[in-house]
């Protein structure tokens, strides 16, 4: 059974990757102001950077980041790149900690969409039904992700409609797949819902809730041309992509 397993997961790893670059290539790049207009499903499709509102700037962040996803280029490599670029164009170069922040949480979206995709297929989700949220435990991480490290649910619970990472900026948890012999071996409690609130380790009580904006699965919101029933302003920003394409 565990050479079964390990088979379909080595399979999937180049899927994972693949589907990486297409969810990030499918976004569109919007402005700021009209990304507030979308309700929040509908904003993980599109891409903005705070503080810029010429679409060409827009696009050639996402351009870079598109290029750091497929070579897996470093954040230094993709704010050098950036920095030459805005400098031309008449911009002040972007900081490390902002660099860091646009490069790691839409590089981190893109590979756990990918990932969402390799845990779903229909072989892998019949040998590991169960997914378990694994928050990186440091001084770093936010008290409301630390809330749900360790949680186990079943993968089809509609709690992964939410707390599916990244739930935050600059965000580093992720999601691992388990067997029901490990999730056995392992003594852990499947649960079905996700308390209001919680205690943590140190005493420090919290509400249990991803950060504003990161309260939904970019995974289950898959971009296609059919473009019937999504927001005007997503539609006006995608068709005039494609017509500067042209």
């Amino acid at each position: 059974m565990m050479d079964d397993i390990e088979s379909i997961i080595s399979l999937n790893k180049e899927m994972t990757f693949e589907e990486a670059v297409d969810y990030f290539k499918g976004k569109i790049p919007i402005t700021m102001k009209q990304f507030y207009e979308l309700s929040a499903e509908y904003q993980t499709l599109a891409f903005t950077v705070s503080g810029y509102t010429k679409v060409q700037v827009l696009k050639k962040f996402h351009d870079e980041l598109l290029r750091a996803i497929k070579d897996g280029e470093t954040m230094q490599s993709f704010r050098d790149k950036m920095n030459e670029f805005l400098e031309i164009e008449g911009y002040e170069g972007i900081t490390n900690f902002q660099a860091d922040n646009i490069f790691r949480t839409n590089t981190q979206a893109a590979y756990q969409v990918g990932h969402y995709r390799q845990m779903t297929d229909p072989d892998v989700l019949k040998l590991r039904p169960y997914w378990i949220y694994d928050a990186v435990n440091d001084t770093h991480t936010r008290p409301s992700h630390l809330a749900m490290d360790g949680k186990v649910f079943p993968a089809d619970s509609p709690v992964w409609d939410v707390w599916y990472p990244p739930n935050g900026f600059r965000c580093r948890c992720t999601v691992r797949s388990l067997s029901r012999r490990q999730v056995e071996q392992q003594n852990l409690t499947i649960e079905n819902e996700i308390p209001k609130a919680a205690q943590l380790q140190d005493g420090r009580f919290v509400n249990v809730i991803p950060d504003p904006r990161f309260q939904t699965n970019p995974a289950k919101v898959p971009f296609t041309p059919d473009l019937k029933g999504y927001p005007e302003t997503l539609v006006k920003a995608y068709n005039k992509q494609v017509k500067g394409k042209k």
